[in-house]
């Protein structure tokens, strides 16, 4: 058998099987938009829901980094040395934005508790202009320069078994994490499940991850949101709620 034949059959079918997971996980997303509300009394179900939105928004940016370590990992299948089913290190990858959509829930959770709300207003207004700010900083263009070379975080990421798949997994996870958190955070004064926003944002995101551009496209989006932030604070409510 061929194994470079065996490696693209692999390789297709893992992509294949990403993309269609993030089409799921978009036509899930969209029939929950409406109950949003009803969702978010249950914590439970708020994560669920959570990661749904999570791989239909990420698994496409993150495609190119999964299928680099299956190539890694189908190359020392090939050779007879000790592999790692990719699945490990995706799970890795989900366990850092669950871990973030529980810390999120929680500080929202607060804020209504102390009767703040996000929702438009001058904390909406705030929060954009901190993703702006924060698009525009060394620390975001740090964190993307690593998810844009999937070869180079693999090599330089590299750990045995699969407990250290599952690391290397979190690892990308929180450098994924580093370039986005703010967009997400944004997300909530906007509405969570407002379909728009989130297609929005995951465009941005692919677009930083994959394209030449990439960067540039993410400084752009930076000063756009830095500038809606202070027109909502000037100028009024200028976010649509959920």
């Amino acid at each position: 058998m061929n194994p470079g034949a065996g490696y693209r059959r692999s390789r297709n079918a893992i992509l294949v099987l990403l993309l269609m997971l993030a089409g799921a996980a978009w036509a899930v997303v969209v029939r929950q938009s409406t109950g949003m509300d009803r969702m978010l009394l249950s914590p439970a179900v708020f994560l669920v829901s959570w990661v749904v939105m999570m791989v239909a928004m990420m698994f496409p940016s993150a495609a190119p980094m999964v299928l680099t370590f299956s190539k890694v990992q189908a190359s020392r299948q090939a050779q007879g040395r000790f592999f790692v089913p990719t699945w490990v290190f995706v799970a890795g990858y989900l366990a850092v934005w669950t871990a973030f959509g529980a810390l999120a829930l929680g500080v929202s959770a607060g804020l209504d508790a102390a009767g703040i709300m996000v929702i438009g207003g001058f904390v909406g207004g705030v929060l954009l202009i901190a993703a702006g700010l924060y698009q525009l900083s060394p620390l975001k263009h740090a964190c993307l320069s690593r998810c844009r070379t999937p070869p180079g975080f693999i090599l330089g990421s590299w750990r045995e078994g699969y407990v250290g798949a599952f690391r290397m997994g979190i690892d990308h996870g929180l450098y994924c994490l580093g370039c986005c958190w703010l967009l997400f955070v944004v997300l909530f004064p906007l509405g969570l499940m407002n379909l728009a926003a989130m297609a929005a944002v995951t465009l941005l995101i692919f677009a930083e991850k994959t394209l030449p551009g990439g960067p540039w496209i993410g400084r752009a989006a930076g000063l756009g949101l830095t500038g809606w932030g202070l027109l909502t604070l000037l100028a009024g409510n200028y976010m649509p709620g959920m």
